[in-house]
């Protein structure tokens, strides 16, 4: 596919991440904050809970 128009940088942001953020400020975090926990970090223990899930089942007859 060819296209009829090189993008540029904000329309490129745009088409990899779907948004531009609204609030373009940096918030400090404060020792002794809760964090939210990283997406990466919930995928994996969602990950883990499910094949977890999965060996507690007994196997289906062929």
């Amino acid at each position: 596919m060819q296209r009829l128009r090189p993008l540029n940088e904000q329309e490129c942001y745009l088409r990899c991440y779907g948004w531009v953020g609204d609030d373009d400020a940096v918030r400090v975090m404060r020792p002794g904050e809760d964090a939210p926990e990283a997406t990466s970090v919930l995928t994996e223990r969602i990950r883990l809970a499910f094949e977890a899930r999965l060996e507690e089942r007994e196997p289906e007859a062929a």
